[in-house]
């Protein structure tokens, strides 16, 4: 199991995440997702608010990496793991309702992230190595 520290908390909560999939010809997806936050130590979620690729891939079965990085420091991580679509329930509904009080519109589904591998981003001898 891979658990968030706080400074990857940190991270997640002030800087802009980008979450890749696999599009079904095998290209990559990389898209922007200013909703991601943490839901727990070992978890993240997001809200699909336009259905586009990331849902459709998500939908597939592609699994799920997430970057983060503070360009100013430099240092970031990678947060790759298996997403569970969520269209209704008790989460969802939550995250809806946040959504609808930040000024956005009724998501298509939120999107969970087990974290099942943490890589760091930060420049030097340890960039792109599996750290959690």
């Amino acid at each position: 199991m891979s658990i968030l520290t706080q400074e990857m908390k940190d991270l997640v909560a002030t800087q802009q995440c980008f979450i890749g999939t696999v599009n079904e010809d095998g290209t990559p997806n990389v898209a922007p997702k200013r909703s991601t936050r943490v839901l727990s130590d070992d978890s993240l979620i997001f809200t699909e608010g336009t259905g586009g690729a990331t849902y459709e891939n998500i939908k597939r079965g592609s699994k799920v990496s997430v970057s983060v990085v503070n360009r100013e420091i430099p240092d970031g991580f990678r947060f790759n793991g298996d997403p569970v679509l969520m269209e209704e329930g008790e989460l969802y509904e939550k995250a809806a309702a946040l959504s609808q009080q930040l000024g956005m519109p009724r998501p298509k589904a939120v999107v969970v992230i087990k974290i099942t591998e943490i890589d760091a981003l930060k420049p030097g001898p340890n960039a792109g190595k599996k750290i959690g």
